[in-house]
């Protein structure tokens, strides 16, 4: 039986930011969230316009559109079979560059940092477009079906339309080639990266520090139990569904602890929930709890500012180490921790305690003490970077400005 721990105030990282977003909107963010889906999207849309312009402009439109493809049919297969080999061979390209980027921000930064290019809308539409240029070209040939007789080249049979779409979804795609090459050459910056992982933590802060999570000890009067419930998988947890979790044990008049921190890994058949109440009013079916938290196989930055973090410490060691020996970027991942680690010690403390209308206690949470969040953002870079000049100033420059700044029940932590 696992025991029941109250847990300690924390800083704003403890309000869980990120959980305010609706199912469906969690759902469509889940499955928009591979490379693939939106290059696949692209060319499923223009596979229904290849399909259905040419017979829509063949019967009542071809007259009413002015600025057509004028040619005939040898023209239209010209043209639809140039952009089909051109589009193709740069779509090569664009995959090709983004693997070259892919592979110099894992080894020159760190692997955790693939996700941010990956999760990128602007590399993933250029795909989206080169790749529907090639397929909805193919699929407009098979509508060119005149003939040419006696060496005249007759517009009978040619849509139109549809060719004229397809000179349209070619400038598309090379304004959105332009604006990748743009972006490519841009995020690559150390500065870019830092910047990038830095402002999605500050979301992540702003919107825990505007939720109803309690400034004052709440007490959490004594139920029977607690009656754990094991992780159905393993995995890293990275989200709790607050809102939903809270009704269902409001329902049941019980009050639900998650046993484990928001980016901690979880082994199948371990202790993930504890469910303190009348055994009575315990669910029988504990998925109904258990699909309120998100078990997956990589840790993400939709509720764990701990992973941000992680990702900025990662950059800094790889850049202490013997072999790249780049203090210059540790001083930069020691600017952007500076920041988050004022706006956390300078926000009143929070109880890790979501209450329902009633003021009830209905869900207590795992979160790191202010403390482990200090030690986990600069203990490792003043250990790597003790050797280098600027690193051990900065270090202390931060930790002098930050006793300063903070709030007195936040000061202890500081004490490395």
């Amino acid at each position: 039986m696992q025991p029941t721990v109250v847990p300690l105030p924390v800083s704003a990282v403890s309000s869980l930011g990120g959980w305010r977003a609706s199912r469906p909107a969690r759902r469509l963010a889940a499955v928009l969230r591979p490379f693939w889906v939106v290059p696949a999207a692209w060319c499923l849309v223009v596979v229904g316009l290849g399909l259905l312009l040419p017979y829509v402009e063949l019967t009542w439109l071809v007259d009413r559109v002015p600025l057509l493809f004028p040619g005939g049919i040898d023209g239209a297969r010209t043209v639809l079979s140039t952009i089909a080999g051109a589009m193709i061979s740069v779509t090569g390209l664009v995959f090709s560059i983004t693997m070259v980027v892919l592979q110099l921000a894992s080894s020159q930064y760190s692997p955790r940092v693939l996700r941010t290019f990956l999760e990128d809308r602007l590399t993933q539409h250029t795909l989206g477009a080169f790749a529907a240029s090639f397929v909805y070209a193919l699929t407009v040939l098979r509508s060119v079906d005149g003939r040419v007789e006696e060496g005249v080249d007759s517009q009978d049979g040619v849509p139109q339309l549809a060719i004229t779409l397809a000179y349209l979804l070619v400038l598309v795609a090379v304004a959105m080639f332009l604006a990748f090459i743009h972006r490519i050459t841009t995020s690559v910056g150390v500065a870019s990266i830092l910047q990038r992982t830095a402002q999605d933590c500050r979301t992540l802060l702003t919107e825990g520090q505007h939720s109803d999570w309690p400034r004052e000890r709440p007490e959490l009067p004594d139920l029977a139990g607690p009656h754990v419930l094991a992780a159905p998988r393993s995995g890293y947890l990275d989200r709790i569904d607050v809102v939903p979790l809270v009704r269902a044990a409001r329902a049941a008049d019980v009050r639900v602890e998650v046993l484990v921190p928001v980016g901690d890994f979880v082994v199948g058949g371990s202790p993930l929930l504890a469910v303190h109440g009348d055994p009575a009013d315990v669910p029988e079916d504990p998925e109904d709890l258990l699909c309120r938290v998100s078990l997956v196989s990589d840790r993400s930055m939709e509720q764990d500012l701990g992973y941000g973090v992680r990702r900025l410490v990662d950059v800094a060691e790889r850049a202490l180490s013997p072999g790249v020996n780049d203090p210059t970027t540790a001083v930069q991942v020691l600017d952007q921790l500076h920041d988050l680690l004022r706006r956390m010690l300078t926000t009143p403390a929070t109880w890790p305690v979501r209450l329902d209308d009633d003021g009830t206690p209905r869900l207590v949470l795992r979160q790191p003490g202010t403390s482990e969040v200090v030690r986990d953002a600069l203990a490792d870079i003043a250990h790597w970077g003790a050797d280098h000049r600027r690193v051990r100033e900065r270090v202390e420059a931060v930790l002098t400005e930050l006793r300063v700044a903070a709030l007195p029940e936040h000061r202890a932590a500081l004490d490395l």
